[in-house]
Formats: structure tokens, C-alpha cells, sequence
């Protein structure tokens, strides 16, 4: 077997509007595709950050709440790499996204911090 990058992050989200308006509008994704999936009753949208980069959001209505923050099983966090962490955090806080204080990462020694998507799934912003 020879994987040669993850295709794409997979999200639940609760709520269609908040979703796409904080992804799309305050994070920059652009939307593939939106698909209604009428079996389920739910939305399915791919976004695509790069070439490289996409998410997958299935918006689900009442979905199960994460069990803590972030220690459940699955998925942590998700992390976005940033040339500054310091000019990320500016920014995240114009668009009305607070973020928690930056810190050191003590394995890599770059700055990074955490901030929240709607349904508070832990992001991460690290240099």
C-alpha cells in the first residue's frame, strides 16, 4: 500500500448556514460541490481549501454533542498550518472568532493556539 496524502477531513456540523458562513466566508474555503441527500435528510458539502486541502461536511440535523473537549475518541482537532500565528489570531479576531492564548507547542517549538467552528470542534492554527 502506498497512501500519498489524506484526501480530505470529514466534519459533522449541526447547522447548514453556520457552517458554510464560517468555513466559506470567515476561513476562505471555496464549495465543490452541495448535495441534499434526501434518504438522510441531511447535507453533504465539500470544501476545498488548495489543491490539496479538503473538507467534508455532512450537516446533520441534531447530531450527537462531542463527549469533551477534545479528549473523545476520534477526531481531536483539526490543525491549519500558518506562516504567522500571531497575524492568524488578528485576523480570526476581526471576523469575531475568539481564540485561546497563544502558546509554544513543546515538541515543535512553533507558536499555535486553538480556536472553535460552530459546534466547537477544536481548530488549530500552528506555524
Amino acid at each position: 500500500m502506498n497512501l500519498s496524502r489524506i484526501h480530505h477531513v470529514a466534519v459533522i456540523c449541526s447547522s447548514r448556514e453556520a457552517a458554510l458562513d464560517f468555513y466559506v466566508k470567515k476561513l476562505g474555503f471555496s464549495v465543490v460541490r452541495e448535495n441534499y441527500r434526501a434518504e438522510r435528510d441531511d447535507w453533504k458539502i465539500d470544501l476545498r481549501l488548495n489543491a490539496d486541502t479538503e473538507l467534508e461536511l455532512f450537516c446533520v440535523k441534531d447530531p450527537p454533542k462531542r463527549v469533551t473537549r477534545p479528549e473523545a475518541c476520534g477526531l481531536r482537532h483539526l490543525a491549519f498550518q500558518v506562516d504567522s500565528v500571531e497575524q492568524a489570531v488578528r485576523d480570526l479576531k476581526a471576523l469575531g472568532i475568539p481564540c485561546e492564548p497563544v502558546r509554544t507547542d513543546a515538541f515543535t517549538g512553533r507558536a499555535m493556539t486553538f480556536f472553535f467552528d460552530p459546534d466547537g470542534l477544536p481548530l488549530e492554527i500552528h506555524e
